[in-house]
């Protein structure tokens, strides 16, 4: 008796295919995974770039402060820089036009408690609207981290629940007839926890970024409010 194919068949059966299983499952559990994957190709994608455009707002937000307290011109400066969308830049744009509109009058006529108090309000608003700009994309993040296991989950137990009813048609229980329906339901799970692990990881890390960026450009208002208000002083 030649027992290689036989062999083969084991070995053969032993084996994982992800693109089989996927095949195999039910319609409604095929489209959890399809949706499951489009989610977790959209995940990588927003962590990719978002990863390099953090890292390009840091390196010029860097670049910007150092020559901003350098410069001689402020205004040439941060009409350069704002065109380029630098955060730093528009924080100092939106101060240096406040600053104009409370000082058009005239130092006779300037509220100097008042021109402080919307200064710094401006740039504490132009701060956080640069923050909440950058942080826009991460909200999908949140969403396929927290969703992407119970949908899941769903597709597991809708899985499981085919299984079952495979078993009352058949009237058979044996692995035979549950396994496979099993581990396609499974393997939905495993899916989705592929597409959540990045993506919490990812939001935690980006969100981490954010806050300190926004600190810094923070320190940054703080710095220029004080270096208006001692001008302010002089006038």
């Amino acid at each position: 008796m030649n027992l290689l194919p036989l062999m083969t068949a084991a070995g053969s059966s032993t084996k994982l295919d992800p693109l089989q299983l996927f095949l195999d499952a039910d319609i409604v559990v095929q489209a959890v995974m399809a949706g499951l994957i489009l989610a977790s190709i959209w995940v990588w994608m927003i962590i990719i770039s978002f990863s390099l455009r953090l890292a390009g707002v840091k390196k010029r937000n860097t670049q910007f402060e150092g020559e901003f307290w350098k410069a001689d011109d402020f205004d040439a400066l941060v009409k350069q820089s704002t065109k380029k969308n630098i955060p730093s830049a528009n924080v100092a744009a939106a101060g240096m036009s406040e600053w104009r509109r409370s000082t058009k009058a005239g130092p006779a006529k300037m509220d100097r408690d008042g021109t402080r108090q919307r200064l710094a309000a401006i740039m504490e608003t132009q701060v956080a609207q640069e923050a909440d700009n950058l942080s826009d994309r991460l909200n999908f993040l949140a969403t396929v981290g927290s969703v992407a296991p119970f949908v899941g989950l769903f597709g597991t137990v809708w899985g499981i629940m085919n299984s079952f009813f495979q078993i009352g048609v058949q009237e058979n229980s044996s692995l035979a007839v549950v396994a496979p329906g099993i581990s396609e339901a499974l393997f939905a799970t495993a899916i989705g926890l592929f597409a959540a692990i990045p993506a919490v990881i990812a939001y935690n890390r980006f969100s981490h970024g954010v806050n300190s960026l926004e600190a810094r450009m923070q320190r940054f208002a703080d710095r220029f409010h004080a270096s208006l208000s001692r001008e302010l002083e002089r006038m």
